[in-house]
């Protein structure tokens, strides 16, 4: 006696096309939200450290990082290379400067100390410089001529970056470059007020737009 084998029926196979076409657009949308978060998350480090330069000017009148008032303002250190440059109006080194008398790196001892901040306060504390959603390194410093990590665009020399300060964040996927820059600036990796470099390339000063979703890369920003 032949035993009868049913086989699935169209409409069967139909609610579990369905039923996988949810799963997935779940999941994608599960990612999309993600990715957006983390956008959300950069793109905070970039609007929040303008809020610290003009907090921190609001209760001393001077300038995080290159305070020569500091140790009556808020028992912070002093940058000492070069000591002429104390009170100057400019946050002197560089934007990942690992240096503790640079006033770049100076600059987030100050605004923690003042309470404008949160994080480690010692300098020599492994975690003290401020890192994006990425765990890559975010800074600052003056837009004074020395800016060696990203001051042009693909054209040249011509197209400098613009403004008073450069904050840069590194480390940041190719994928959520674009969006950033869409969200903060022009959506051109190459133009306006935002630029975005290679980070794996040492030494790189040249922006690009050649942007691959799984590279890291720098972004810079002028304020």
């Amino acid at each position: 006696m032949k035993n009868k084998q049913s086989g699935f029926t169209l409409i069967e196979i139909a609610i579990v096309l369905v039923i996988i076409g949810l799963l997935l657009g779940g999941v994608m949308k599960g990612q999309e939200l993600i990715n957006s978060a983390k956008v959300k998350n950069f793109a905070t480090d970039f609007r929040n450290t303008p809020v610290l330069i003009y907090g921190y000017q609001d209760k001393f009148k001077a300038l995080p990082g290159d305070d020569a008032g500091v140790v009556a303002h808020v028992a912070g250190s002093l940058a000492t290379t070069p000591a002429t440059k104390i009170g100057n109006g400019t946050v002197d080194g560089l934007w990942d400067s690992f240096t503790t008398t640079d006033e770049s790196f100076l600059f987030w001892q100050h605004v923690r100390l003042a309470g404008l901040a949160a994080g480690p306060t010692a300098v020599a504390d492994p975690t003290y410089l401020p890192t994006n959603a990425a765990g890559g390194t975010i800074g600052i410093q003056s837009n004074n001529g020395t800016f060696v990590t990203i001051v042009q665009n693909a054209a040249g020399a011509a197209s400098l970056m613009t403004g008073t300060y450069i904050i840069c964040s590194k480390g940041i996927l190719g994928k959520y470059v674009k969006q950033l820059d869409t969200t903060m600036d022009d959506g051109n990796t190459d133009t306006g007020s935002m630029r975005v470099n290679d980070s794996t390339v040492a030494s790189k000063s040249v922006a690009t737009t050649a942007i691959v979703d799984g590279t890291s890369y720098t972004v810079c920003m002028g304020i």
